[in-house]
């Protein structure tokens, strides 16, 4: 596997780094790999983001959804002409 070199490094990025490998009892590479593979959303961990969006579940009421499918019952209906 190729090697990277990261220059530039903050204090406090290396700081949050070096004690993230320390409580998981693990190397600063396996962390740095691990953090790298998180944020593309690789490996096996990948991101989940249902938690940023929990005020939204379950916000509507029977009436709100009535009102909501009322108002874009006409998006259902395919206009031929809009697709010259």
């Amino acid at each position: 596997m190729k090697s990277i070199t990261v220059h530039g490094i903050d204090k406090e990025t290396e700081k949050l780094i070096k004690e993230r490998a320390e409580s998981a009892g693990t190397s600063v590479n396996k962390i740095v790999k691990e953090l790298l593979a998180k944020a593309l959303g690789i490996g096996k961990d990948k991101p989940d983001h249902r938690d940023e969006f929990l005020d939204l579940f379950g916000v509507w009421t029977e009436v709100d959804e009535r009102q909501f499918l009322e108002a874009v019952k006409d998006l259902e209906t395919v206009e031929p002409g809009d697709w010259r």
